[in-house]
């Protein structure tokens, strides 16, 4: 996904990652990332699970706003069917304030 990222940066287009392995993303050094601890194949979360893949999608924005050095990854909070989604607090705007 690093190769894909870069490329399509080289055209002004700001991009973020969502990985499922760290270490391989520490390697590749995407230009943006954020990072969940969640099975292989489900990196936006549980099939069906609307709040939870939209939480993924918020702080993905997130960082696309705030992460302004390539390589950098965040460690997103969400743990596999134990965080209570209805608590998450989406940003009001993109760019947050």
């Amino acid at each position: 996904m690093g190769l894909i990222q870069r490329e399509i940066e080289k055209a002004g287009i700001a991009t973020v990652g969502v990985s499922i392995v760290r270490d391989y993303s520490e390697k590749v050094r995407p230009p943006r990332t954020v990072f969940v601890r969640w099975p292989f194949g489900h990196p936006l979360g549980e099939p069906g699970n609307a709040p939870q893949q939209r939480a993924v999608i918020c702080e993905a924005f997130k960082a696309l706003y705030a992460l302004e050095e390539p390589g950098q990854i965040v460690d997103l909070p969400f743990a596999w069917r134990r965080f209570d989604y209805a608590k998450y607090q989406e940003p009001e705007s993109f760019p947050p304030t």
